[in-house]
């Protein structure tokens, strides 16, 4: 039994982590509960703990204190979700304990999970029972009982693991949504994930992934900046990943998309098809790939805009920060050119490409702040999943960066409305943070998969309405949802109705949607806007 670990046996630890979370992502995904198709725990505990690998890999020989702090660095700029800060903030904790540290035994291995777990708690606003934290929480607890029976590290891991079991069991009694889908916590299984493949690596059977396939390292047969966009008769630059889940030929999915644009470069092998195409209809190529298995990245440009580099060197990746010439600028993440173009015309200084489904890191959102010439920015996140990411951009720039919790784009919206560039800080704050609360949200998407929940039966390609974070209906008829969620704004006393139409959705019928509005609201001020969003067909804002 081992008693110690030094820096090489940290880094394989580490490393054997993250491949089990990149074996595992897509079971991570699937115990998402809501059928929504915005199951990405799995992802993003994998894109934010390979950030970690990679730069564990390019290491040489470090000691305990630089693997710990190399891993915390590389996570904390590599977060995406909750689930991925989370996660990079139970590793900051680590590194901060094993500062200054040679080797590592049960007693300090204790007290470093412990370390994680406070780092992760003071950065969780409203801590929920039932979560990865109340999984970490426990282990650490149990860790810290061991290492007082026994100094030896494996023993004092192999206790943190078996109380992870129990509490990751019981968290489908935590929680009500939980417990109600008879599921576990997907964070809180990926933290588990994460402490078994540590054991196996310390006991000499690492743990060995497929080729990481995120955003952070993946090694690709075509190099997609070599293609000439000079010359642009396509509008959309649309790249993705699959997970391969079936038998369907890749070749046929190649085939499909050569007709719909041009620049197709298609990689397949057995785990994953990765795909670049340009297209004026992105959402058709998404609906066609999603038949071959789950997204793992999608990533939609308006290339005529050029708002962020595919492709930038390591030199480039750490970008000159503007000198300020303002007090204040804004930032916002959105996807969708129309939605993108509404929050520029809105004053917005920089945008992050990114929303459900497509998570942006923290490094992603800190790069555009980097670029925007004032003192403080604004970040405007527009997803709850984003929120905490967002949030750790304060502390890797001399900027001062204030996030705005908005949790939809129509709040966003609502927020930038309330923006008054003259303002102090707190004025704005204070202004923007209580627009946030005068807004409804209403969405329409589509049905992932099959699932029977919150009362609702719901079949895989059904169409699902959204009020806020609640399930409001399902059809398989667009028509009777838009109907319903028009009725539910008559009810409550509306007068100002924004339709943003998906890329899916054309335009002739998306005029029918708001025709539709305005017979059942006659007195409503109502506004179509083409937002151009994937996945989600309408976004709908009430105020």
């Amino acid at each position: 039994m081992r008693q110690t670990v030094n820096g090489a046996d940290l880094r394989r630890l580490i490393i054997s982590a993250a491949a089990a979370i990149e074996i595992h992502k897509q079971a991570l995904n699937e115990l998402n509960v809501f059928p929504v198709p915005d199951g990405d725990t799995g992802t993003n505990m994998s894109m934010t703990i390979n950030a970690a690998a990679a730069d564990l890999r390019k290491a040489e020989d470090p000691n305990l204190e630089k693997a710990a702090a190399v891993a915390a660095s590389a996570m904390l700029r590599g977060a995406r979700g909750n689930s991925g800060v989370i996660l990079s903030l139970l590793f900051r904790g680590i590194s901060r304990k094993l500062k200054g540290q040679e080797d590592c035994d049960g007693v300090l291995w204790a007290q470093a999970l412990q370390e994680g777990v406070d780092a992760a708690y003071k950065a969780v606003m409203k801590p929920a029972e039932g979560t990865i934290l109340t999984v970490a929480r426990l282990a650490a607890a149990k860790a810290n009982q061991a290492a007082q029976e026994n100094n030896y590290f494996e023993f004092v891991h192999e206790a943190a693991i078996a109380e992870a079991k129990i509490a990751l069991e019981n968290t489908v009694n935590q929680n009500p949504v939980l417990k109600k889908a008879g599921v576990v916590d997907a964070g809180g299984k990926g933290w588990l994930l994460a402490l078994e493949a540590m054991l196996s690596a310390l006991r000499g059977e690492d743990i060995v992934a497929p080729e990481f396939t995120g955003a952070t390292e993946v090694k690709e047969q075509a190099s997609f900046s070599d293609f000439d966009t000079e010359d642009i008769t396509f509008t959309y630059c649309t790249e993705f990943i699959i997970s391969r889940e079936n038998d369907n030929d890749p070749e046929n999915l190649r085939a499909f998309l050569s007709e719909l644009g041009d620049s197709l470069v298609l990689v397949d092998d057995e785990e994953i098809i990765k795909v670049h195409v340009h297209t004026n209809d992105p959402g058709t190529a998404l609906h066609e790939a999603v038949n071959y298995g789950s997204f793992v990245t999608v990533k939609i440009e308006n290339m005529r805009l050029q708002h962020t580099e595919k492709v930038m060197t390591e030199e480039e990746k750490s970008p000159k920060i503007a000198e300020p010439v303002k007090p204040i600028g804004v930032v916002s993440v959105c996807v969708g050119d129309g939605i993108c173009d509404v929050f520029s015309n809105l004053g917005v200084d920089g945008l992050v490409s990114g929303g459900q489904t497509m998570n942006p890191s923290t490094q992603d959102i800190l790069e555009v702040v980097n670029t925007v010439p004032a003192e403080t920015v604004f970040v405007l996140p527009n997803n709850k999943n984003i929120i905490m990411a967002a949030q750790q951009v304060n502390a890797l720039t001399p900027k001062n960066v204030v996030v705005i919790p908005s949790k939809t784009i129509p709040q966003g919206v609502t927020a930038m409305l309330n923006f008054n560039p003259e303002g102090s800080q707190e004025e704005n704050v204070e202004a923007m943070t209580e627009a946030l609360a005068t807004v409804d949200t209403m969405q329409i998407t589509y049905a992932a998969r099959n699932s029977d929940f919150d009362g609702y039966l719901i079949h895989e390609g059904d169409y699902l309405a959204l009020y806020g974070s609640a399930l409001f209906g399902t059809s398989r008829d667009i028509k009777v949802l838009l109907k319903s969620l028009a009725q539910r704004v008559k009810e409550d006393g509306k007068e100002y109705i924004t339709i943003y139409y998906g890329a899916d959705v054309p335009e002739k019928q998306a005029q029918k949607a708001a025709d539709l509005f305005s017979q059942i609201l006659p007195d409503a001020d109502v506004n179509l806007l083409n937002g151009g969003q994937p996945v989600y067909y309408y976004l709908i804002s009430a105020e």
